[in-house]
């Protein structure tokens, strides 16, 4: 059993709104960083590999390090590691509003997601432990929502801080949230930990980080220098060799961060499909929307955010209208219906063209938001059913991981696949060599008009921003193919009623 104790009722509120604060400003700080790129740029400088890392530096160490936090929360006290996460947190996003150079600014961004893993890990934990039956899918429901509230409404925020008082405001927000989440957790969570946690799995942890940020690096690169380059072909070979050292770790421990065996049971792997599908229809578009209506469609960092409004506003009301849906209705009918609907949105919304405004590419977007809205709020609840109460650590831990890792391997692969159709589309328009269209090619998939147009002085405005249209209906042909697919693995794989969680909650998933 897990050692803990029985917090009041309105304890029990208390910590739900601590960890849903901090739930509410990690994605903040994802999605708002999207939108104040071009400000950061134009401050700072940089390349658009550097401006890259200011999404991504966040991404890869967050999403790397979420199944070893989850190991240290069961082991040191889910209290101790969300409040060293969430105020290391904090404080990085004091030093982020004080940063002086791009350089700096990548760095910082990288340690602050350590510290949202920590926090993460440690504060979902807790509330599987606080919470039991219905109300715990109630509680998770709710705080997917939240940070599906923060992650949409991020760029709206961004856009408001960047008019008022510029991007460094932005990082300063989420000191103040963090600090205020800190003030409820001091008074009203209580400590728990699981007595047969044995430590953290060193070598499993160290080829998992290694693995994602070799991967990262070379996609990231690819564009830029060629996929050919012996730095990227490294790169994507190092990270396959340390993905097969990982696996043989993982089944080698006697208690690992990862349970392989897991993968063998069809509602597992349904449950972890969820974020991936939600990463390729939504959370991508969260990254490259702002740029895209910033960069090319020429509109205000607020203008861009209240645009987003359409896409995001759905999350406040779509996935707690799932968790009651989900009574009648099983959870892959409704996330895969859900996710069906947004490949229609992708389609539509492909075919606008970038510099539309209003209700043109707003409705496309409520669609994509309302269709991703099903699948979001159910996919917290589903995955504390994956394994007993006194693994919650682990469960969180896995589940997170395939979020958040998804979501940075997702904007890696997307930026890429986006830069290189830019690049096929520029090279057939000039006789410039490959250099001169790979390195515009980068600039304009990153919004930057201008700095493409300085490249390739042959071109015009219109022409360069034509090309990223061109490129961009390519692109969410993907993403609709990413999606669809998922969506028929979902319906496949979670087609039945989910069962009833508790102490036996492993057992009755892998049943089913």
């Amino acid at each position: 059993m897990s050692a803990t104790f029985a917090a009041p009722a309105t304890g029990k509120t208390s910590i739900l709104m601590a960890v849903c604060l901090a739930a509410l400003v990690l994605p903040l700080s994802f999605s708002g960083g999207a939108v104040a790129t071009p400000a950061i740029g134009g401050d700072l400088g940089g390349s658009p590999t550097a401006l890259n890392w200011i999404t991504n530096a966040f991404m890869l160490t967050f999403g790397s390090s979420l199944m070893a936090a989850g190991a240290l929360a069961d082991q040191f006290g889910r209290r101790r590691l969300f409040m060293t996460g969430i105020i290391v947190f904090a404080v990085l996003s004091l030093g982020l509003s004080l940063a002086p150079s791009i350089l700096i600014l990548d760095l910082l961004r990288g340690g602050q997601g350590f510290a949202a893993a920590a926090a993460l890990a440690g504060g979902t934990a807790a509330l599987a432990q606080e919470f039991e039956g219905h109300a715990r899918t109630r509680a998770f429901s709710f705080l997917g929502t939240t940070f599906g509230v923060g992650l949409a409404f991020g760029p709206l925020l961004a856009g408001f801080l960047i008019g008022m008082s510029g991007w460094r405001a932005i990082f300063l927000s989420g000191t103040l949230i963090g600090a205020l989440s800190v003030l409820l957790t001091a008074r009203t969570m209580r400590e728990s930990r699981d007595p047969d946690a044995v430590g953290l799995d060193w070598p499993g942890a160290v080829t998992f980080t290694a693995t994602l940020t070799l991967f990262t690096y070379g996609v990231i690169e690819a564009p830029e220098i060629g996929w050919g380059h012996p730095i990227v072909l490294s790169e994507l070979l190092g990270a396959a060799a340390l993905l097969a050292a990982f696996i043989r770790v993982e089944t080698r421990a006697a208690r690992p961060m990862l349970d392989l065996s897991l993968f063998r049971y069809p509602r597992f792997v349904g449950v972890q499909v969820l974020p991936i599908a939600t990463c390729y229809c939504y959370v991508v578009l969260l990254v490259l929307l702002p740029l895209r209506f910033i960069g090319v469609g020429g509109l205000s960092a607020f203008d861009a955010g209240l645009l987003l409004i359409a896409l995001s506003a759905p999350m406040l009301i779509v996935p707690l209208v799932a968790s009651h849906l989900v009574r009648w209705v099983s959870a892959g009918v409704l996330s895969g219906a859900g996710l069906l609907l947004a490949a229609l949105g992708l389609f539509w919304l492909g075919r606008i063209d970038p510099a539309a405004k209003g209700m043109a590419v707003m409705l496309p977007m409520l669609l994509i938001g309302i269709g991703t809205g099903f699948p979001w709020g159910l996919m917290d609840g589903l995955s504390v059913s994956v394994v007993p109460r006194e693994r919650a650590g682990m469960a969180t831990g896995i589940f997170s991981t395939t979020r958040v890792a998804g979501e940075g391997i997702a904007l890696a692969i997307v930026n890429a696949i986006l830069a290189g159709l830019v690049k096929a589309r520029l090279a057939a328009l000039v006789s410039a060599g490959d250099g001169s269209a790979g390195a515009a090619a980068q600039r304009l998939a990153m919004g930057d008009v201008r700095g493409a147009s300085e490249l390739l002085p042959g071109l015009t405005a219109s022409q360069l921003r034509e090309s990223y249209a061109v490129a961009f209906q390519h692109l969410s042909l993907v993403l609709i193919a990413v999606t669809a697919v998922s969506a028929l693995v979902i319906l496949a794989l979670l087609r039945q009623p989910a069962p009833e969680t508790g102490e036996a909650g492993e057992e009755a998933f892998v049943e089913k």
